[in-house]
């Protein structure tokens, strides 16, 4: 509200409390961003979503193409399965073994139709961590060329905890962050999007987020997530330290007690946290519940879809056969972990892998 103005009109929504905003001032110093350039989401589902719809909807007089790639979260792949139904044009980038795209690859995809390309920082079943800045600065400079715009966009949901997020240095124009990945309360996301990013809002009603996502704000989810991200940042290090050591020791232990262990990812370029492993001969349900018999809890790949018997979309974009897919676990370690908690983990996973190997052979 400007200077000298007598506000009367609290009914429909009151000023941000000053200590509200200073609760909220991480986010704009962790991304390196402005205050006009976040936007509040329910989490990293409806960021992605917001991003994705609104920057095509309003380039949708430039062009009708967006790049994306083969192992996107699947609220980034849907949402553009979704997009193809109002007519637009979709290229899925494949990956390499380890999943990681070829920059090379986008070059070539990007043409005068392109209006948005969304690339994640980094995997969220394999790990693997995305060259983004290079991706970017290889979209800006064909637009330019071409005289066109392109919004680059990442989903750093995975990335919070263990990665450097300064937009400037990705030199993306959107990306997208979920609280409760870095500890901070569920149903609260981020969408961050660079001044003057082309966007039509996807939710209408109200005039909240400047215009780009009506709803009242959840002002206590907002500044619970300014503080954990803010923790976040100030023990990155010793927490990506920290972290190495227990993934490390826990896939050198694998693969020392464990035969037919197959990494999957990059085995340089992954998050500090995961382990992602592919086991011959086994299903990763018997596996996960034998595991959890012995009250360790681990996954079979994404939280959001672990309910599918389905290989992973990841895992076979990468090639890994089917049959060896069906054998995966992603054990993610956290700052909360232990190296005896590794141990009493390696202790009692090359039996239960035994027994599974026995059991599968058995019935089939």
């Amino acid at each position: 509200m400007p200077n000298g103005y007598i506000y009367l009109d609290h009914a429909a929504t009151t000023a941000l409390h000053p200590r509200a905003l200073e609760a909220m001032l991480p986010y704009f110093s962790e991304l390196g961003c402005s205050a006009t350039e976040v936007v509040f989401t329910s989490g990293g589902t409806e960021s992605d979503n917001a991003a994705i719809r609104g920057a095509a909807f309003a380039l949708k007089g430039q062009g009708n193409h967006i790049i994306t790639t083969a192992i996107e979260h699947h609220a980034v792949l849907h949402t553009c399965h979704a997009l193809e139904r109002f007519g637009f044009e979709v290229t899925y980038l494949p990956v390499d073994k380890d999943g990681m795209v070829d920059p090379e690859t986008v070059k070539q995809a990007i043409r005068q139709q392109t209006t948005v390309i969304s690339v994640m920082l980094a995997n969220n079943e394999v790990g693997t961590v995305q060259p983004v800045a290079e991706i970017a600065a290889i979209a800006k400079a064909k637009a330019r060329g071409m005289g066109t715009q392109i919004v680059v966009h990442t989903d750093a949901v995975q990335g919070a905890a263990y990665l450097d997020l300064d937009v400037d240095k990705l030199g993306v124009d959107a990306l997208s962050l979920s609280a409760h990945k870095f500890q901070g309360p569920k149903g609260v996301g981020v969408l961050y999007l660079r001044r003057a990013t082309p966007f039509d809002p996807q939710q209408t009603g109200g005039s909240q987020e400047r215009n780009r996502r009506a709803g009242t704000e959840n002002v206590p989810g907002i500044v619970g997530t300014a503080t954990a991200l803010e923790i976040a940042a100030s023990e990155r290090d010793g927490n990506v330290e920290h972290c190495l050591g227990l993934r490390d020791h826990l896939l050198s232990g694998i693969r020392q007690h464990i035969a037919g262990t197959h990494l999957n990812g990059h085995p340089e370029r992954r998050l500090a946290n995961n382990v992602n492993v592919s086991f011959e001969g086994t299903d990763s349900q018997w596996t996960l519940m034998a595991l959890d018999d012995h009250k360790i809890a681990v996954s079979t790949g994404s939280a959001c879809r672990t309910a599918s018997l389905e290989p992973s979309h990841v895992l076979i974009a990468m090639g890994v056969p089917a049959d060896l897919a069906i054998g995966t676990l992603r054990l993610t370690v956290g700052p909360e972990n232990t190296v005896e908690q590794m141990n009493r983990v390696l202790e009692v996973l090359p039996s239960i892998v035994e027994n599974v190997r026995r059991t599968t052979k058995t019935a089939s």
